[in-house]
């Protein structure tokens, strides 16, 4: 299975802010620390919000924190909300499946219990799990190791 760019973004974005979640930042910095467009970020950044993941606080003193703690925020479920278009094959898609096997082809199947197990993995982690080395993350992503809690 392959991710978008955009699921992607979304959780880079979640594993930046958690490495330092008392702390407010900005989409340049993260921009600028996985050397991606800020213009790309805000459409995460926007999507992340208005889906209550992030808070984002605007003007002087503003920027971005995560909305609920890491360990709250699971990884299945962010994968799912922004890849909830996204079709494994043409069969799945109802008005636009060309597929002449279609009405025998076991595929379908087969790729139903694949996205499954992939789903259910991803289901069993958290943000929290994906930054056990939040030290070392931070370095590699130029954050101030003493703005970097022990959590």
């Amino acid at each position: 299975m392959r991710l978008t760019t955009f699921t992607d973004y979304n959780l880079r974005v979640l594993i930046y802010l958690a490495i330092q979640p008392e702390k407010r930042t900005t989409i340049a910095e993260i921009a600028k620390a996985f050397e991606i467009s800020e213009s790309h970020l805000m459409k995460v950044v926007h999507f992340l919000g208005k889906h209550g993941y992030l808070a984002n606080v605007r003007g002087k003193g503003g920027g971005l924190t995560l909305a609920r703690p890491p360990a709250e925020i699971n990884v299945g479920a962010i994968v799912q909300l922004t890849e909830a278009d996204a079709l494994l094959a043409e069969c799945f898609n109802d008005d636009h499946n060309a597929c002449v096997i279609t009405r025998v082809c076991q595929l379908r199947q087969v790729l139903v219990e694949a996205a499954k197990a992939f789903n259910d993995v991803l289901n069993k982690y958290t943000v929290a799990d994906l930054i056990g080395q939040r030290r070392s993350l931070a370095r590699i992503l130029s954050i101030p190791i003493d703005s970097v809690g022990r959590r």
